[in-house]
């Protein structure tokens, strides 16, 4: 499934980068030059992968300094998700909550280009809360640095508890 690979370096750390179900050519373009490609390499990764959704199909560097490649959907995105050492991720809710149950470090792109985001709204509100970095296409390098410089610092996201809501209905209910 995977639509084009450069350079094959596996087992390295690895760089995922999901869009979901629609198109985020912006985001996939930002990625893609040079300046964030030697970032990223700078940064100790070797590795990128990308699940580039409904979008154009990117054109890659040719000299780019990590191994890069592509696919559009797969059936589950948990195992690169769990590879992942850095997770750049779209700013949907189910890809921000289940990356921030992997063990990798979360930047979430909002796309701008969308009216009335409220995905805009919960990647802001995490950020602040220092669960993660928040950005847009046009701020990627410099989020990209922040990530570095919050490596190992930011606040885990706290488990969920499955007997949350039932104990909550049971005392609104008087049970």
């Amino acid at each position: 499934p995977i639509g084009m690979v450069v350079g094959t370096k596996q087992g390295l750390p690895l760089v995922y980068v999901t869009v979901g179900t629609t198109q985020f050519d912006s985001l996939i373009n930002a990625l893609l030059t040079q300046e964030v490609l030697k970032l990223i390499f700078n940064q100790g990764y070797r590795r990128m992968r990308m699940q580039i959704g409904r979008g154009t199909e990117p054109t890659l560097p040719t000299d780019a300094p990590l191994a890069i490649e592509y696919y559009r959907f797969k059936d589950s995105l948990a195992a690169d998700m769990q590879e992942a050492s850095l997770l750049i991720s779209h700013a949907g809710a189910g890809s921000i909550m289940e990356g921030l149950r992997c063990k990798a470090n979360v930047l979430v792109v909002v796309n701008d280009k969308l009216m009335h985001n409220h995905q805009q709204e919960l990647a802001h509100e995490l950020a602040r809360r220092d669960h993660l970095v928040a950005a847009t296409p046009d701020a990627l390098l410099h989020a990209l640095m922040e990530v570095r410089d919050k490596h190992g610092s930011m606040t885990p996201f706290p488990e969920s508890d499955p007997e949350a809501f039932p104990r909550f209905l049971a005392s609104s209910l008087g049970l």
